[in-house]
């Protein structure tokens, strides 16, 4: 398709709410962040869920109750980060998929995460991978390094493609420890990306101060755009992101300026191969 796939990632596992009063936390912030989002030309949810302190969490009840809230208020591709915060147990990680989403992420190996280390072993990827399989839940593959897309073309090649047959990478850009945010990088994954089978797409995701260079190299390259407060909390040097719909909006007109406007959410699971909702 000619369109740009636009995921927002609205809230993540890294920064309080003390610190981005802004940050949807509760249930009925996510909702209505997601809205108005869709409303706006983003297709996918990038959920990660908070507690009562705001504190995160993969709790399987709110896991569930979020994906049912999100899938009555909106026609939104819910995709669940199986990430969590770079504490969480694998159990823990693996136990999001019984939330029944349609879509969750699914990293491609371990990464140095700022002064933590973000662990996922090539048994857990495998295990993640299947279960993804056998429950008709659609991946995103994560990836944070170049290496990582060998690891997605073994995991392929050993295991089967992903539920529905289409494989989609989101390219994490600009982690302390991981690739950086910049054109080149970006270019050399895309070029990586041709090995993998043939129709697979990409977004792209730029942390921090990259999120600019990433978004217009992304369009440049035929690929689709990850925003959101998960990944950036300034919207330009000494400008705090006053909302996700705010970077929504900027991706939108990005897009839009690229001749590829964005896809509803039913073109994006045709794109997917997803059942129509």
């Amino acid at each position: 398709m000619s369109g740009t796939l636009i995921t927002v990632a609205p809230t993540g596992a890294e920064s309080r709410k003390a610190d981005v009063p802004a940050l949807p936390v509760t249930l009925d912030e996510l909702v209505a962040t997601a809205k108005e989002c869709e409303a706006l030309g983003a297709a996918i949810v990038h959920v990660h869920i908070r507690d009562d302190a705001a504190e995160p969490t993969l709790d399987p009840g709110r896991l569930r109750a979020t994906v049912a809230a999100l899938r009555q208020s909106t026609g939104l591709i819910v995709q669940l980060s199986t990430g969590g915060a770079v504490t969480d147990p694998e159990a823990a990680r693996l136990a999001v998929l019984d939330a029944q989403p349609e879509m969750a992420s699914c990293t491609m190996g371990t990464v140095n995460f700022g002064d933590a280390v973000f662990q996922n072993r090539w048994d857990f990827i495998v295990d993640l991978h299947t279960r993804m399989q056998e429950r008709g839940v659609v991946a995103e593959y994560e990836i944070f390094d170049l290496g990582q897309l060998t690891t997605l073309r073994r995991l392929l090649d050993r295991y089967g493609l992903p539920h529905g047959g289409h494989v989609h990478v989101d390219l994490v850009m600009g982690v302390p420890g991981g690739m950086p945010g910049t054109t080149a990088a970006l270019v050399a994954c895309e070029q990586a990306i041709r090995d993998l089978p043939a129709g697979t797409t990409f977004s792209a995701t730029g942390i921090g101060r990259s999120t600019i260079p990433v978004m217009l190299a992304s369009l440049s390259a035929g690929g689709h755009l990850r925003v959101g407060m998960e990944d950036t909390l300034t919207y330009a040097k000494g400008r705090p992101v006053e909302s996700n719909m705010q970077l929504v909006a900027r991706a939108v007109g990005f897009a839009q300026l690229a001749l590829r406007p964005p896809l509803t959410a039913a073109q994006a699971r045709e794109l997917l191969g997803m059942p129509a909702r």
